[in-house]
Order: structure tokens, then C-alpha cells, then sequence
């Protein structure tokens, strides 16, 4: 890249015009229904020089960002200066970039542009550096030249492609229920901006009122369901279509995905510290399992989970997933797989079941008081309820003990936990810099603890959940020799008589 001062491109001016356009017709249009009961002319007086003043306002305020903003890369630092009354002025060393991702939504794509998030993977804000619009060029090489940093060349190739029968494990995530309840939320909404929320209920109810209240209930949950199948599939098309991973010469693992918004996520394999095999239940059940990258540098936290930065493969056969995540460690097995872990002890599992079964409690003692002051169908709706809750959350219970283990293979330890969210987490010892042995009060009357393996990579620490507390403290000092040490009771000396 050159060292000099360079501009952004000014096809964003007609690129924001466009979006302001699209925010102006979705304020103005429900403003306009809702005031068109007065007048028609008096709507349209209102909505139109509304709508036209923030089309002009954004397309203006586009203008002067790009007229007052500047980005340099040099051969040390790349630099930022935005502001026209403000100057910020932001500076980010080279050698401390983690992140190079590039982004277009459908707008930048039909002119050519792409977002370039440049990042240190620091939590705040001060830690990323934004180019935005750049030419799809531009963005690309600036992802090269950036994260081009290996000391000698290393093997390329792709380790997975999309496959069209991945979409399958779409509508068994928990996406599909709460789609389905956004969905009926929006409908409802809708129908109160056109003034025929009471309308929508009362033919809602007038058509399932034959069924009565449980068959009611049982319908809508149906159409609920079936809505937020299919939002998640679009969802998942959206985010996943066209994927790609691929290891590229430099030491860098790459990500491509996305149908209308197109996502390139790129990765310094030297940053790498292990894989997170994630299994949720309903993919579980039907042989699938994603893999998330552990590793310095990426975004965390609600930014994490926005852009999936950590996820290399969504769910997809674990057949499969096993040998990304193999691939991604550079290792002929993955030490998810390979690892003979070891269970945890049954106590574990009792504490899960008193958990399991304080939620079911939790979640019934409000339909019982409010049946007892309101109306029996309460009452009834309250044991109905519980005869299949006490049995779910009762398996879910075992499902969570039985995934319970660890262990350690070769340069990795390895932890597994969860029943709803199942995660088998292979974390590179050399990577672990602390640890954090906590008890309750009723672990430490089991004779249970958990013991955190802190890390710079992923979330910060991963955890080895109710393991016996001894073999705990003899696993984490198996793992990373001496660390705790200084920290462990010496038995009491002998004293020679």
C-alpha cells in the first residue's frame, strides 16, 4: 500500500442517499397510515418535507465525513483522521494487528465497494480502525498486506466448501423458536400501526375458538414454529451461502460467506491457541457440530456475536467437523477426538439435577399464585406444564452430566460441558497463563470444584466443571508444570528426633 494520505470513495454520497431513502419510506410510511384517518393532504404535508429533510441530512452529513477524513498505511502505523468541527485522530502499529475483515452489504456491493474493519483485538473501541467505503481492490490487498507477516512460507489449501446440505441443521438451533416469536410480535405491531390490532385478535380467536384453549395454544405455537423455520433458513442462507475456508500462503486462515451481505473474516494461524467443538442439542441429535477458533486478537463479547468472527465452520456433519478442526490445529487428529476424557464425578450429576429441577419450580410458582388469585385454567395450565417439563429438564440434567469430562492429549487440554449448548473445548497448554480454582458452598460439601484455565484467546478461560477437587488441581498442574506450585500446600515436614 502507499504511504500517502489517501481518501475514501465518494460513491458512499450516493450509496448513503439510497439508505437514507430506505429509512425515510420505512418511518414515513407507518407515520403516513397512521395520520391518514385526518387527511390524506395533511399526511402527505406532514411525512413528505419529514422524509425529505433526513434524505438530505444524511446525504450531506455523508459528503462531509468523506471531505474530512483520511487514511494512511504506513510502513509502521495505520492511521485515521476523521472530523470537521472535531478531529479524532487514530493510530493503530502494524505489528499489533489481529484483524483484517472485509465487508460489503448489498448497497456497496452494486458499486463495487467493500468495509474494512482493521482490528488489534483490544475490547474497546480504540483497538479497531474502520475504512469505510474502500474499493473491493483495495480492501483485499490491504487484508494481504496487513496480516502477510509469516516468517517462512507455510502450505495453503482449502480445509471446507459450502455444501447446500448444511441448511438442514438451520431450523434446529433455538433460532427458529425466537424468529417465530419476533415474527407474531411484528404482526401484531403491523396490525397496531393500521389500526387493526383488535380486528387481528378477534378473527384470530373467532377462527380458533372451536379448539379450545389448549388446541388454541397448540395451533398458534404450530404457525409460530413453522414461521421461524422459515426465517431461520433464510437467515442461515444469508450468512453461510457461498462459504469458504481456506489456509492461504502467509499463515492466515480465511473465512468467505455471505448471499446480499458478503463477509471475508481473516485469521493469523500463529494467533491460534485451539478449536471449540460446539454441539446444540438439535444438532447434536441429528450428527452435526460447528467449530469456533480459540485465538488472540478477535473481537469478543456483543461484536463477536454480531459478526461470528470466531466461527470457522457452522453446523455441519461432526464427521466433518472433527477434521477442520484437525486441519485448523495442523494436527492429524483433533484432540477433541482423540482424547479418552475422563468423567467427572456422580455428585456432578446431582447438582445438575437440582438445578434442573429448581428451574421447573422457578418457572411454575408464578401460574400457581396467579391461578390461586385469578382463575383455575392457571391452576391447570401449571401441572399440564410441569408433567412435561419435569421429565425434559430431568433428562437435560443427565444429558449435561454425561457430557461432563477432560482430559489432556499431547500439547492440548481438553474440557467438555453443557447438555442444551454442548462444547469440547481443545486449548493448547502453552496458551494457558492462569488458573482460578472456585468452590461453592455446596461444592465444597460435595467435594467438587471448578477449575478455569485462563487464557488471552477466545473467551478468557475455559473451565473443567465440578470435576473432584483433587484431580482438578492435579490436572491443571499436569497441564501447565509449575504454575501452581507456589500455590499448593507442601505437607508438613518430618522432624528427625
Amino acid at each position: 500500500m502507499s504511504p500517502e494520505w489517501q481518501r475514501f470513495d465518494r460513491r458512499a454520497v450516493p450509496v448513503s442517499a439510497i439508505f437514507m431513502t430506505g429509512v425515510a419510506v420505512m418511518a414515513g410510511v407507518p407515520s403516513a397510515i397512521g395520520l391518514s384517518d385526518i387527511s390524506v393532504a395533511v399526511a402527505l404535508g406532514w411525512v413528505l418535507p419529514g422524509a425529505v429533510l433526513v434524505v438530505v441530512a444524511g446525504t450531506v452529513a455523508e459528503w462531509l465525513r468523506l471531505r474530512y477524513s483520511r487514511y494512511r498505511v504506513g510502513p509502521e502505523r495505520v492511521e485515521l483522521h476523521t472530523g470537521m468541527l472535531i478531529r479524532n485522530r487514530r493510530s493503530l502499529q502494524r505489528d499489533r494487528i489481529r484483524t483484517v475483515d472485509v465487508t460489503a452489504n448489498p448497497l456497496l456491493r452494486v458499486f463495487g465497494l467493500v468495509s474494512v474493519r482493521i482490528g488489534t483485538g483490544e475490547h474497546a473501541e480504540k483497538g479497531t480502525v474502520r475504512l469505510n467505503p474502500v474499493t473491493r481492490a483495495t480492501g483485499d490487498e490491504l487484508r494481504r498486506t496487513l496480516l502477510d507477516r509469516a516468517a517462512e512460507p507455510v502450505a495453503d489449501g482449502t480445509l471446507a466448501v459450502f455444501d447446500p446440505g448444511w441448511i438442514r441443521y438451520a431450523p434446529l438451533s433455538f433460532v427458529a423458536p425466537l424468529l417465530g416469536a419476533s415474527a407474531v410480535g411484528g404482526a401484531l405491531n403491523v396490525a397496531d400501526w393500521v389500526g387493526l390490532s383488535g380486528g387481528l385478535v378477534e378473527w384470530t380467536i373467532d377462527r380458533l375458538g372451536g379448539l379450545g384453549l389448549i388446541g388454541g395454544i397448540a395451533v398458534l405455537a404450530g404457525v409460530a414454529l413453522v414461521l421461524g423455520v422459515i426465517g431461520a433458513l433464510g437467515l442461515w442462507v444469508e450468512m453461510w451461502w457461498s462459504y469458504r475456508l481456506d489456509r492461504e500462503p502467509g499463515g492466515t486462515l480465511r473465512v468467505r460467506r455471505g448471499l446480499l451481505t458478503t463477509r471475508s473474516i481473516s485469521v493469523e494461524e500463529q494467533r491460534v491457541r485451539g478449536v471449540d467443538l460446539v454441539e446444540a442439542l438439535g444438532t447434536r441429535l441429528a450428527g452435526a457440530a460447528r467449530v469456533d477458533v480459540v485465538a488472540t486478537g478477535l473481537a469478543t463479547g456483543a461484536e463477536q456475536n454480531k459478526a461470528q468472527h470466531s466461527t470457522l465452520l457452522p453446523a455441519a456433519p461432526t464427521e466433518l467437523a472433527q477434521r477442520v478442526a484437525a486441519g485448523i490445529l495442523r494436527e492429524p487428529v483433533s484432540p477433541t477426538e482423540a482424547v479418552q476424557l475422563t468423567p467427572h464425578p456422580v455428585a456432578a450429576r446431582g447438582r445438575r439435577l437440582r438445578w434442573a429441577l429448581a428451574g421447573v419450580l422457578a418457572g411454575e410458582f408464578p401460574l400457581v399464585l396467579l391461578g390461586v388469585l385469578l382463575t383455575e385454567v392457571l391452576l391447570h395450565i401449571a401441572w399440564i406444564s410441569a408433567l412435561v417439563a419435569v421429565p425434559v429438564a430431568v433428562a437435560l440434567a443427565v444429558d449435561a452430566y454425561r457430557s461432563l469430562g477432560h482430559g489432556i492429549h499431547g500439547d492440548y487440554l481438553v474440557a467438555r460441558s453443557g447438555s442444551v449448548r454442548r462444547s469440547t473445548v481443545a486449548l493448547q497448554r502453552r496458551g494457558i497463563i492462569g488458573w482460578t480454582v472456585r468452590q461453592s458452598v455446596f461444592q465444597r460439601r460435595a467435594g467438587l470444584a471448578t477449575v478455569r484455565a485462563t487464557t488471552a484467546a477466545g473467551s478468557g478461560a475455559y473451565s473443567i466443571r465440578d470435576v473432584a477437587a483433587g484431580r482438578g488441581i492435579e490436572v491443571a498442574d499436569a497441564a501447565v508444570p509449575g504454575l501452581l506450585t507456589p500455590f499448593l500446600e507442601e505437607p508438613p515436614q518430618q522432624l528427625d528426633l
